[in-house]
């Protein structure tokens, strides 16, 4: 995929995520002059296995980290919806809010995760905010957003017209990345609450997996989606 969108709003669960999925795209967008926007949808707070740890103190220090990757990335802007983690619904209430960014900020991509994405071999599996989160993606773009009967309160309708899944076990679109990975990386690493342990670590696993990724179509890196065409 070697399009530059004009607007770009990336939708993902939890504050790491966006880099770990697409961060080199993002970045690749942005430093070509798309006006990139992301929506986070938990806060994040309940992301750790220490029972010590206090959800409400983490979830600000997580909103820091996200602060943080989000200047290196080269985002326009940032919510966070602040649900708590693993009680993400694809609610009315949900669908609506997305609608309504969607509609004001008028995309021309979506990026998210890949809701029909479930178990990746034996050792994970894609979790519920995860699932949620890139399910009401869908509805909320296609067709809701395009609609006006859909939420007519949420401003006129808009059709976007890619979305662009990561996390999926079927790409069939990859961006090449080779210029922002380092950018990726370095973002990633920024998320010190879920990456802990020896220096680097995270930023290696970005490069290993974009590198896969990159063979696959011929490139130094690459990141890989599985691409959806809504429409003009």
């Amino acid at each position: 995929m070697d399009e530059t969108p004009g607007v770009v709003l990336a939708v993902y669960a939890h504050p790491d995520d966006a880099d770990v999925g697409c961060g080199g795209t993002l970045a690749r967008w942005a430093k070509a002059g798309s006006s990139v926007h992301l929506i986070v949808c938990t806060d994040g707070g309940k992301g750790t296995t220490d029972p010590d740890v206090v959800p409400a103190r983490l979830a600000v220090e997580r909103a820091g980290e996200l602060e943080e990757s989000s200047a290196l990335i080269g985002l326009s802007s940032v919510d966070n919806l602040g649900f708590p983690d693993g009680e993400l619904a694809d609610s009315e209430g949900f669908r609506r809010t997305l609608v309504a960014r969607v509609r004001a900020l008028r995309p021309d991509v979506v990026c998210g995760h890949d809701p029909t994405a479930i178990f990746f071999g034996r050792d994970y599996f894609n979790h519920r905010d995860h699932r949620v989160a890139g399910a009401a993606l869908l509805d909320a773009v296609a067709p809701a957003s395009a609609l006006p009967h859909y939420f007519p309160d949420a401003g006129p309708a808009h059709r976007v017209s890619d979305a662009l899944l990561s996390g999926t076990l079927e790409p069939d679109e990859w961006v090449d990345v080779t210029d922002t990975i380092e950018i990726k990386a370095a973002a990633v690493e920024c998320h010190r609450t879920q990456f802990a342990g020896q220096g680097g670590w995270a930023g290696e696993a970005v490069r290993r997996r974009a590198a896969e990724e990159g063979r696959r179509v011929g490139v130094g890196y690459a990141e890989g989606f599985r691409r959806l065409t809504l429409g003009a």
